[in-house]
């Protein structure tokens, strides 16, 4: 037997899998990713990279290169295939919700790319033709079988996690359950070099007869992306190709196809694991949960995940909190995994139903709601809030505790713009901290120094209070950014208590501990 050990073997290089990997291996976690596919994908589906996943890639310090390498969206076009519908603009939509307030996409295969160079700067490669045949906890740790071509080999980790697909053989190993549906419509997805009335800088949603078309243009390839519902009359086709919808597509998306450089199709499901874990053993991703492609919610949805157990792993491994920890994980997760299906589900049947009922909606009612909706500021806040995931919280759980103001313990930390940078900027530590917005008592400084995690006090501004913060009130951030714990009051006791309960211990004891900061760093 070849024991080869580690901390965390991850199984999977999808988005999920690689963000993980970042994650941890920044938090100095040691790591390996195992994927029995040669390589990245190459005929991506998801695109939509939400506001959320880019804050969470400005904190591991990679968000430069992932928007060098996509689309700032800056108008979202609705066509009917006679004309135009709407113009939606999306380059400043969220404005002060983010520092990331425009609409951005950059299809999968070429995110995953953009991951794989940072991990690989970090000496970590992907072994690649490898795959996980069975695995057993017990209880202190996991052993499991790898096979790589015709060679068996068996990994002693610490922890487990299934960050590879739908059919998750780390799922299949915990016997949990993956209860849903599938949608009746089939989609597909084909890169194209080709010619038509295509927004410049945006993205062109045609609503057609059957179903809509997206159309969106691939910065690096100089190609377009066309991802749209499969006609009714060739659905059922096992061997399905493009010359056979290629009229179909050309009419509905009003693009001229010169070239086709690659072409698929897929079924939909709708599904969400009974667990996100046992004993040593995670999943995430579309291992745990797969919907709809409404609102892109999914990859964004899974790199979510891969955040919130990073952290939490790293914390537990090296000793900076208790092994409790970890249970917060699915509770926090799979019920947002159970609310993004009802949404998406809801939202994929209005825009591609087939009822003549469906087909009004999509092609008349829905265009117009939403250009009016989107004129309006308070309209325009809603409807970024409701598909960049920055309005995520966990108010639910565990780890939340107290409310000052419009916030409560899970939301994510309000962002907050200042002439020196932002509040999110101290985020990059990886670590929990404090923010006070205003004057720390010195009770509460105190106690913070004593349990060696850094107090960031920001000096008051209206942009604060209009963020929905509560002067000197004191915030106990989390990693990730979502606040644990909030005290209007500046209750050191509350404080104290809070982090003894999870035995919480920052990331460098010697070096920075007890740190404060007057403003926001740059």
């Amino acid at each position: 037997m070849n024991a080869l050990n580690t901390q965390v073997l991850i199984v999977g290089a999808g988005p999920t899998g690689l963000t993980l990997g970042l994650w941890l291996k920044r938090l100095g976690v040691d790591i390996r990713i195992i994927d029995k596919g040669s390589g990245p994908g190459d005929t991506s589906r998801a695109l939509a990279v939400q506001a959320r996943t880019l804050e969470f890639h400005r904190q591991i310090g990679i968000v430069q290169d992932v928007l060098s390498a996509g689309v700032k969206i800056k108008q979202l076009t609705m066509r009917r295939p006679k004309g135009i519908a709407a113009e939606i603009a999306l380059s400043e939509f969220g404005a002060g919700v983010t520092r990331y307030s425009f609409a951005f996409a950059l299809p999968q295969d070429i995110h995953e790319r953009v991951l794989l160079g940072h991990l690989q700067e970090a000496g970590v490669t992907v072994e690649r033709h490898t795959e996980l045949v069975d695995f057993e906890d017990d209880g202190q740790g996991i052993t499991a079988k790898l096979r790589k071509e015709d060679v068996t080999s068996f990994a002693r980790v610490d922890y487990l996690v299934g960050c590879d697909g739908a059919r998750s053989a780390v799922r299949h190993g915990m016997k949990l359950g993956f209860p849903g549906g599938t949608y009746e419509q089939s989609f597909y997805v084909a890169d194209v070099k080709g010619h038509g009335n295509i927004t410049h800088e945006g993205i062109d949603i045609v609503l057609g007869d059957y179903g809509f078309a997206l159309i969106m243009p691939v910065r690096q390839s100089g190609s377009i992306r066309l991802i749209g519902v499969v006609p009714k009359r060739v659905e059922a086709e096992p061997n399905l190709t493009f010359e056979m919808i290629r009229a179909d597509v050309e009419r509905e998306s009003g693009v001229k196809v010169e070239t086709l450089n690659w072409f698929s199709s897929y079924r939909v499901h709708h599904r969400v694991a009974d667990h996100f874990r046992s004993g040593r053993a995670f999943i995430a991703g579309d291992a745990g949960h797969i919907h709809s492609p409404a609102g892109g919610q999914g990859m964004n949805t899974g790199m979510g995940d891969a955040v919130n157990l990073a952290w939490k792993l790293a914390a537990v491994l090296q000793g900076r909190a208790k092994p409790e920890l970890l249970d917060s994980y699915e509770p926090e997760r799979i019920a947002f995994a159970h609310s993004l299906i009802k949404g998406t589900d809801q939202a994929f049947r209005l825009v591609s139903g087939r009822s003549w009922l469906s087909d009004v909606w999509r092609r008349f009612v829905m265009p117009n709601i939403l250009a009016r909706l989107l004129q309006t500021k308070l309209g325009s806040r809603f409807f970024f809030g409701l598909i960049s995931q920055t309005r995520i919280n966990y108010r639910g759980s565990a780890l939340s505790q107290g409310k000052a103001g419009k916030v409560e313990g899970g939301d994510r930390l309000p962002w907050v713009d200042h002439e020196q940078g932002d509040n999110f900027a101290a985020l990059s530590s990886l670590d929990w901290q404090v923010h006070v917005y205003g004057e720390a008592q010195p009770a509460l400084a105190a106690n913070v120094a004593k349990a060696g995690l850094a107090l960031h006090r920001f000096e008051w501004t209206a942009a604060a209070g209009k963020a929905g913060l509560v002067r000197d009130a004191a915030y106990l951030v989390r990693p990730d950014g979502h606040v644990g714990l909030v005290t209007e009051t500046q209750d050191a006791q509350a404080f104290a208590s809070y982090v003894a309960r999870l035995g919480i211990k920052p990331r460098h004891v010697n070096g920075g501990s007890g740190k404060q900061s007057l403003s926001s760093a740059a």
